[in-house]
């Protein structure tokens, strides 16, 4: 059998009709190759299903903006010239049901409504793509993800049961490729033991490639873009950016933990565990090289800039105005896991703590609270974290000018600057 390889098209590529007849065409040059496809949802499907779950305990509303989900796919059928494929309609309408279903579950946790809900955006783009590559006679079949990868009960963060997911994948997947070529299934989402549906964490598409990757020993795999590879900065925010050839597995997990978009930062793991070579490559371009990220050490990168939005510093303090000391670290520590709370960056003085931490829903206002009769907490929210790697020092001085810098560190090549605005202080 020939090598299996792995590509993934996020949300930007199937956003519309003729971007999933672009991906139809894309697959078509590797036609006779085997390839495990993961789809994200269709454009901002995964919003637009947050916003349904926000608003569960209304029914009728939750209805009415479900239907406008809905009607966006008939719409992207239409255009397909699949608006007459009954089946296709009738494994589409049974999705939705699911989810009316799901929200009439008014005595379940929020997490877990979130998570049986949302998750029908993967299903229904990667059944569409599915039925766009058979009406091009491509020798494809669609696989349910939630059949093979299996996660813990952590809904909307689900930690992945290795073993069996690769059993799974071994005994599942692999044997479909004796007979098919390509296969459809879908990023984001797993499942329990219990047959539940889990999502891996939001943008966690390219994880679950990575996991399929794994699980397949694929011989590569290939994230396709908006963008013509990785680059040294976000080109909505910064104009002389440049593209990256190559990186090591290390510098791409270091970008991508401290907020590069590019790629989810969970991704590298399993693959630099197989040695498994990823490419970013442009949906646009498909025939740009793109870059690969590898196991080989890469000397001499250039300056490369992410920026985290959304961050806030926790200062903690003692009440007694003793030391900060072991035990009250291990107690903080615990208390940061159990409220699942990302910290960037953290900083400590004789009696006091602080971390900057990714600001997610009320994570951080419950945390707080949590620790309020032990501790001193302030929290300050609408805050950036700017991370440079192989910084210069006119860099440096560029991105501090308009910031107040609230926290600084540096550790070898790289900088770290948690700032806030100064046209923002002057709105307040």
């Amino acid at each position: 059998m020939n090598p299996i390889r792995v590509f993934k098209f996020g949300g930007a590529s199937l956003r519309d009709a003729e971007q999933i007849k672009n991906v139809v065409s894309i697959l078509e040059r590797h036609r006779d190759q085997k390839i495990m496809i993961i789809v994200s949802a269709i454009g901002k499907t995964t919003n637009q299903m947050e916003q349904v779950v926000k608003n569960f305990s209304d029914k009728d509303k939750a209805l009415s903006k479900l239907d406008i989900v809905k009607q966006n796919h008939l719409s992207v059928l239409k255009d397909l010239g699949l608006s007459e494929d009954q089946h296709l309609l009738g494994e589409m309408n049974d999705l939705f049901v699911e989810i009316e279903w799901a929200l009439d579950e008014s005595n379940e946790q929020y997490d877990y409504i979130y998570d049986q809900v949302v998750s029908i955006g993967e299903l229904v783009s990667s059944k569409i793509l599915c039925a766009a590559l058979a009406r091009n006679k491509a020798n494809v079949k669609w696989q349910d993800a939630r059949d093979v990868v299996i996660t813990n009960d952590i809904y909307r963060e689900g930690w992945v049961e290795w073993q069996r997911t690769k059993e799974n994948i071994e005994s599942k997947v692999k044997p479909f490729f004796e007979q098919h070529d390509l296969i459809v299934s879908q990023g984001f989402i797993g499942s329990t033991n219990e047959n539940n549906t889990t999502t891996l964490g939001r943008e966690g598409s390219d994880y679950s490639a990575a996991i399929f990757s794994y699980g397949l020993d694929a011989e590569s795999m290939t994230i396709w873009k908006d963008v013509p590879g990785v680059l040294t900065g976000d080109p909505r925010k910064f104009k002389n950016v440049t593209k990256l050839d190559s990186l090591s597995y290390r510098e791409a997990i270091e970008m991508t933990y401290y907020g590069a978009k590019v790629i989810h930062p969970k991704t590298i793991k399993p693959l630099q565990n197989k040695n498994i070579p990823l490419y970013v490559k442009s949906f646009v371009e498909p025939d740009g090289e793109g870059t690969l990220v590898s196991g080989e050490v890469i000397d001499g990168y250039p300056p490369i800039i992410t920026i985290e939005s959304q961050q806030a510093i926790i200062n903690i303090s003692t009440k007694d105005f003793s030391f900060v000391a072991e035990h009250h670290l291990s107690y903080l520590f615990q208390e940061i896991a159990k409220h699942r709370i990302q910290i960037n960056m953290m900083q400590n003085s004789a009696i006091s703590f602080s971390v900057c931490a990714n600001d997610v829903e009320d994570r951080i206002t419950v945390f707080s609270e949590q620790i309020k009769d032990k501790f001193k907490t302030h929290v300050e929210r609408n805050l950036e974290l700017i991370t440079i790697r192989h910084y210069q020092k006119d860099l440096i001085e560029s991105m501090k000018r308009g910031k107040i810098i609230k926290l600084e560190e540096r550790v070898g090549d790289m900088i770290q600057l948690v700032v806030k605005d100064i046209k923002q202080m002057e709105r307040i």
